[in-house]
């Protein structure tokens, strides 16, 4: 059934306001101060993975040349958000170069602004270093007992145009599967982008695909996008680490969500939004009997407020590069109409220091599933070579489809050192401390790695159970590429359980690291 937000939802609605409220007036009023200039000339200097003698061997650094296709400027400049003409505007600027780093294919990304001489006409300048985008897919978890592995194939940077293609074949305790993914954020026109994505399963398939162009910029003014989704899967449903159910999900559906902003600038936006979609869904019996689908129409509409605040930081999640860490405050809110009335609300507020920041975020809404989730996160890096990374997180789904219960394991939101389905339910709660220090930033010019001491506590379970957590604490050796276009860390950890534990207290996991 649909919902309100209560008090507290209400309550971070409103500091959300307020801080937007407060944030970009002053910078506005200090840009109008004096006449902007012109942009007179765009710069691209794109290079390639190795362009400085480092400690890599040579035939190393000179064969990863070789095979690599260098990106193209074409792909460079229609992400840049100031052409030939255009006013300065040093917010544009800082936020080209944010653009160019969230296409996943550059090792580090500069973005400013250059004079030939004293005086001289202002040019804008984008310099880039290629990551190698290349990535055989070999992967290997084991938590618990479980085992998880995955084998393919993906290509960051297709031709030197930023499209992502991969193909990888996995298996889980649950089932095996064979992915298929393509993702183009410059299809068609500068901004369109187009996702692909296919999903062959031992028990099923899924397919879905999304086209259109985003709000890809604060000052856009608009945005139309189209999707579609298409399964027949098997769902599974866990209690108390053992199979409680599994259903046969039929789904088809298709929409369309588009919005306006009333109000833009390079600092803030407020943009009213609208969708509406068509669904054929239900769930069967897992035998190949006859499924009578249930036919919706769903239509939505709401408002979005935020302003511009971001951190970069280096050694955060990943190694050996700049990382864009989203501290603006935002609210999202709307109205949902099908068989009922419901309604989707969302925020986000922090606070930012010299050498750290915290961010608040709440996620709540739903028609008849209804979720909440709330999220805490406190960074520091106060002391050299060391990130410091408090986070709390906690949820709660009433009346859940098949399917949408909180599964931590799945989604790696929870306690590191157990197994799969060890935690699912109606109710989630997560807490980590954990200190990663950088040992070493260059070992051959390839790979960085760093420890991490770390405190984890956490799980989920049912309303009608008492709660189901556990804990662990340990050590971790985190390593991760310093030339790839991503630097993501996996982690080796080991440590001691406690709480709600099956098995051994002392376990042994190789995962991917977390990412906060």
């Amino acid at each position: 059934m649909g919902g309100r937000p209560d008090g507290r939802t209400a309550g971070l609605a409103l500091a959300i306001l307020s801080s937007l409220a407060v944030g970009p007036s002053g910078r506005l009023a200090a840009q109008t101060e004096s006449p902007p200039q012109t942009i007179d000339t765009i710069i691209i200097e794109n290079g390639n993975i190795f362009d400085h003698p480092d400690a890599t061997p040579g035939w190393v650094a000179h064969l990863a040349n070789r095979l690599h296709v260098r990106t193209r400027q074409g792909v460079i400049r229609r992400r840049l958000l100031l052409n030939r003409g255009d006013p300065f505007d040093r917010a544009r600027i800082e936020e080209s170069e944010r653009s160019l780093r969230t296409l996943g294919v550059f090792r580090s990304v500069r973005v400013d602004t250059v004079r030939a001489e004293p005086g001289g006409k202002l040019a804008l300048r984008a310099v880039t270093s290629d990551g190698w985008s290349t990535q055989p897919q070999a992967s290997f978890t084991s938590v618990g007992g479980d085992k998880t592995w995955d084998i393919g194939l993906v290509e960051r940077n297709f031709l030197g145009t930023a499209t992502e293609v991969a193909l990888i074949y996995g298996r889980n305790p649950d089932r095996s599967h064979l992915d298929f993914d393509f993702f183009n954020p410059q299809f068609y026109g500068r901004r369109t982008a187009f996702t692909l994505r296919y999903r062959d399963l031992s028990d099923g398939r899924r397919g879905e695909w999304r086209f259109g162009l985003p709000f890809h910029e604060t000052a856009a003014p608009h945005a139309l996008e189209i999707y579609g989704e298409a399964a027949q899967e098997r769902v599974l449903r866990f209690r108390d680490d053992t199979l409680l159910d599994s259903k046969r999900h039929h789904l088809l559906r298709a929409g369309v969500i588009g919005g306006i902003a009333v109000a833009r600038s390079s600092h803030h936006y407020t943009r009213l939004w609208g969708g509406w979609e068509w669904r054929r869904e239900d769930f069967g019996p897992t035998d190949r009997s006859r499924v009578p689908y249930s036919v919706f129409t769903t239509s939505r509409a709401g408002i979005d407020v935020g302003s511009v605040r971001f951190r970069v930081l280096e050694h955060f999640n990943s190694y050996a590069r700049r990382e864009d860490v989203d501290l603006s405050p935002t609210l999202h809110a709307g109205v949902v109409l099908s068989s009922g009335v419901g309604y989707e609300v969302s925020g986000q507020t922090s606070a930012v220091w010299k050498r750290g920041f915290a961010v608040l975020s709440l996620t709540a809404g739903g028609l008849d599933t209804t979720r909440t989730v709330g999220q805490l996160t406190v960074v520091s890096q106060d002391i050299a070579r060391h990130t410091l990374i408090v986070h709390a997180e906690g949820g709660i789904v009433t009346h859940p489809k098949p399917g949408a219960e909180f599964d931590p394991w799945a989604v790696q939101r929870g306690p590191r050192l157990f197994g799969v389905h060890d935690f699912t339910g109606t109710r989630t709660t997560w807490f980590v401390l954990e200190d990663r220090i950088l040992v070493a930033d260059d070992i051959l010019g390839l790979l960085a790695m760093g420890i991490a001491p770390f405190l984890d506590y956490g799980g989920a379970w049912y309303g009608d159970e008492p709660a189901r957590q556990g804990g662990d604490v340990g050590l971790s050796l985190r390593f991760g590429p310093t030339r790839a276009v991503r630097g993501e860390a996996a982690e080796m950890a080991f440590g001691y359980r406690f709480g709600d534990v099956k098995g051994k207290r002392w376990a042994f996991t190789l995962r991917k690291g977390f990412s906060f």
